[in-house]
């Protein structure tokens, strides 16, 4: 085979090779965006709360310069008793440890009292509460960085966790929960939020 047929077969592979190279790109770009766009998407906030501009839930959960808003809410009975919920074993962060009972991202365009309302109603099935906010502050997992605000309820009727959202919940005494800290049983952010209990709510 002459030179110049080899390099008219060697150009037009390289031609071919890179078309299929291009599809294969496009193809696979058009995927994640429209996965992207099916997620959920959370406002990325400054320290005070302002919003920034927003990212996909999966984005936010693999960068941690990316601070977003999350709420807790913390239900305390008559009793002085809190009720936490046992995070289940799938979760990426803290699996199998007591948690704050309601705890979850904020949705971009969702303001404060329409999240908390929502992630009280799916992850312990009350609507009807009234929550004061008590503080907030900045937290940084393995994975994510958020600005946690912090409610409190009183409630004295029954809970029924969603077995879907937690493995459990039940009341804890501030005797019980005193005994557990530092012994890897409660996840580290509900320890630091305890403190805060006892020291603006608890008696």
């Amino acid at each position: 085979m002459s030179n110049e047929a080899w390099a008219f077969i060697s150009g037009g592979l390289f031609y071919i090779l890179f078309g299929v190279y291009f599809v294969y790109e496009l193809i696979n770009n058009k995927r994640k965006l429209k996965k992207l766009k099916n997620e959920e998407w959370l406002p990325i906030v400054d320290e005070e709360g302002k919003v920034l501009g927003k990212a996909p839930r999966s984005v936010c959960h693999s960068d941690k310069s990316l601070l977003h808003p999350v709420v807790h809410l913390h239900v305390i009975n008559k009793q002085n008793q809190i009720f936490l919920q046992k995070r289940p074993m799938f979760k990426k962060v803290q699996p199998g440890k007591w948690d704050t009972a309601v705890g979850g991202h904020i949705s971009f365009n969702e303001t404060l009292e329409q999240s908390l309302k929502r992630e009280t109603l799916e992850e312990i099935g009350i609507s009807n509460f009234e929550a004061k906010l008590i503080g907030t502050y900045k937290w940084e997992s393995d994975i994510e960085t958020e600005l946690v605000y912090m409610f409190i309820t009183n409630y004295d009727n029954e809970i029924k966790v969603n077995k879907q959202e937690l493995d459990e919940g039940k009341f804890w005494s501030v005797n019980e929960i005193n005994k557990k800290l530092g012994a890897d049983v409660l996840t580290p952010n509900f320890e630091l939020e305890f403190d805060i209990l006892k020291k603006q709510v608890l008696k």
